[in-house]
């Protein structure tokens, strides 16, 4: 069963993503993990990632399309995946579908959606900032951005799989446990 993990940024995707993988044994692919990768190793692709995430802006879809097929092609034995931040357009969405059917003979089984309202997403992003030192997390304005840009650009993808009946919200705000609780009950 292969799963997008969705919700804006700060809505705990990443969290519950590495909870899940490990429960059920799957295999976690992070674009924001990814883009990080390549561009802590200054590859092509992530320098040209880069410049777009210093702004608050999505990259690019064929960069990030690219990044992801090539990490998803490094574990082709896997019993499943779970997409955590893409897709974000309808374009990636579609350009996944045909990766997965393809490539693997496989599909997008469900979108599981993390529905947290942007002032406790702002709080979120904030203290991660703190912890993480991650500087796309330090700036309330480019948080607001970040969360503006998935408001205009990434919110709409959930019409798409709630067309195909494959999108269950999930409220996305109380303990770890009780949150990854709501999600792994959507395993079974």
């Amino acid at each position: 069963m292969n799963i997008v993990l969705f919700g804006p940024p700060g809505a705990g995707k990443g969290t519950q993503a590495v909870k899940l993988a490990e429960k059920f044994n799957y295999i976690h692919l992070s674009t924001g993990d990814i883009f990080r990768k390549n561009i802590k190793e200054n590859t092509a692709l992530g320098k040209k990632a880069s410049a777009y995430m210093a702004k608050g802006e999505l990259v690019p879809d064929e960069l990030t399309i690219k990044m992801l097929e090539d990490a998803a092609n490094e574990n082709p034995d896997a019993n499943g995946i779970i997409f955590d931040g893409f897709p974000r357009t309808i374009a990636q969405a579609k350009a996944l579908d045909s990766f997965l059917k393809d490539q693997k003979g496989q599909k997008v089984d469900k979108m599981l959606s993390l529905e947290v309202e942007d002032e406790e997403l702002i709080k979120r992003l904030l203290e991660r900032g703190i912890t993480s030192g991650r500087p796309d997390d330090a700036d309330e304005g480019i948080i607001r951005n970040r969360i503006n840009e998935y408001n205009k650009k990434t919110a709409p993808l959930k019409n798409y799989y709630e067309d195909q009946g494959k999108c269950v919200e999930i409220v996305g705000v109380g303990g770890i446990d009780e949150i990854f609780n709501r999600l792994a009950s959507e395993f079974a």
